[in-house]
């Protein structure tokens, strides 16, 4: 028997990244998987790939953004799968004028990275807490922590440390109700965002490479199994805690 044979799981920003490579790690281990997305393209290549790996999965286009339609994307998996075991809450936006000081720039980053987590959360745990059990990871980043991660990025910074904050308060609210809910604070990680950014030349590669005493960046699969981990049984007196994944990045 696999570790999540029968688990239905829930996953934001989950047509690449962080997002996909988690989903793939969660169907290779039996469970049954919704992603969520803002791109449709994305997300339809996305399952096609989880369904090539013979898992159960669904996609669900909309935006976290939206509390009707974060609503309707969770009770859909729960219609489907019947039952939410797990969720990981994985979409977030750097935006590009964060660094300009753009009042929109900011409304849009804490309308993505925080509210829109907030909105996942109220869904999720409608299911969850009358079941008496669950599990759900939030993305926050080594940025949560330190401002000098993302010295230029502000709006993105304070969002990452309102969701660990978010993060903490939701678990202690519900760590009698069986639930427990964890935040993974990413490193700078091979993503597609990151690869856009180094094509501004080797030198910013390097320093990206050299954030962490490791001298390289995460896998999007590493980052993964510590999602898994946290939303496995072996996890099981873990909640309110903030997991880092950054090659030692925060020790500096």
């Amino acid at each position: 028997m696999r570790e999540f044979d029968g688990k239905s799981i829930f996953i934001t920003g989950g047509a690449n990244g962080i997002g996909l490579a988690t989903a793939r790690l969660f169907v290779e281990r039996g469970a049954r998987v919704a992603i969520v997305d803002f791109d449709r393209d994305a997300g339809e290549n996305a399952l096609a790939e989880l369904r090539q790996l013979r898992g159960q999965a669904i996609f669900l286009p909309g935006d976290i953004a939206d509390a009707a339609d974060v609503r309707r994307m969770v009770d859909a998996t729960v219609e489907q799968f019947g039952g939410l075991d797990c969720a990981f809450n994985n979409a977030g936006i750097c935006h590009p004028a964060d660094a300009l000081w753009d009042d929109d720039a900011f409304d849009r980053t804490f309308a993505i990275n925080v509210r829109g987590m907030m909105q996942c959360m109220k869904a999720q745990l409608r299911h969850m807490v009358p079941q008496g059990h669950g599990a759900i990871v939030n993305t926050a980043s080594v940025a949560g922590l330190v401002a000098s991660v993302a010295p230029s990025q502000p709006a993105y910074t304070a969002s990452k440390h309102a969701v660990i904050g978010l993060t903490k308060s939701v678990a202690l609210r519900h760590a009698r109700d069986g639930i427990r809910v964890n935040a993974v604070l990413p490193g700078v990680t091979m993503t597609n965002m990151v690869r856009e950014v180094m094509q501004q030349g080797p030198e910013v590669r390097a320093t990206l490479e050299n954030l962490a005493p490791m001298g390289r960046m995460a896998r999007p699969e590493e980052v993964g199994e510590a999602v898994l981990w946290l939303c496995s049984d072996r996890a099981s007196f873990v909640t309110a805690h903030a997991l880092a994944v950054d090659g030692g990045a925060l020790a500096q």
